[in-house]
């Protein structure tokens, strides 16, 4: 037990810190439990962008492959590396129970035919057809880097709400209680002296009297 002061202030301390940390414990106990309730759509959000991506990407290989058979490896090339436009989207973020997570939205990566870098009239309609495909690709990337984002935040925040959840269960609360009953018990003893005294000091001028 450290050193405290068993004293009627120190108690009125201590009561303080246990209501405080009592309250705190609901806090972040609701926190936690409403995280773990919801952490399932979260999931289910992460897997469905995973497996969009994925059938994406495998359309837009199948593309490739059959454009590099019908236009040639160089020719595909060639369009890749001159290939112009900037992917356009708005990075924010939302508050989720107390947790800030990535946000993306008026994702853009569709470029017109025009606005390629490569000629019209020298390729075919294919390497058009395969650059909206990984146009697609890249979209659903972002989506995808969205929802896993905010997935390892969350758990994060779980496994540290957890922590405090924990901490404060079986270790702070508990020794809060364990100095209050110290206190309590030292003020009881030193009543019980103070009357002893008190009723000695009576006897004795008692005594005198008699």
């Amino acid at each position: 037990m450290p050193q405290i002061k068993p004293t009627r202030s120190e108690l009125i301390k201590l009561r303080r810190k246990i209501k405080l940390s009592k309250a705190g414990y609901g806090i972040l106990k609701k926190k936690r439990d409403g995280l773990i309730f919801n952490l399932f759509d979260f999931v289910k959000d992460a897997k469905e962008a995973q497996e969009t991506l994925e059938e994406s990407y495998d359309v837009a290989k199948k593309y490739l492959g059959m454009t590099i058979t019908f236009e040639g490896n160089l020719a595909v090339s060639s369009c890749a590396l001159i290939k112009k436009g900037n992917p356009k989207f708005q990075l924010d973020s939302k508050n989720i129970m107390g947790v800030k997570v990535p946000q993306v939205s008026n994702v853009s990566f569709r470029t017109g035919i025009s606005e390629r870098g490569y000629s019209i009239l020298s390729t075919s309609s294919k390497i058009d057809e395969t650059v909206e495909e990984y146009e697609k690709v890249l979209k659903y990337i972002i989506k995808a880097a969205e929802a896993e984002s905010t997935l390892k935040k969350l758990l994060n925040e779980i496994e540290i709400t957890k922590r405090r959840v924990n901490a404060l269960e079986s270790k702070i609360i508990p020794r809060l209680e364990s100095q209050k009953k110290f206190i309590d018990f030292r003020l009881e003893e030193l009543e019980r002296e103070n009357k002893y005294r008190l009723k000695m000091i009576k006897d004795k001028k008692s005594n005198k009297v008699s």
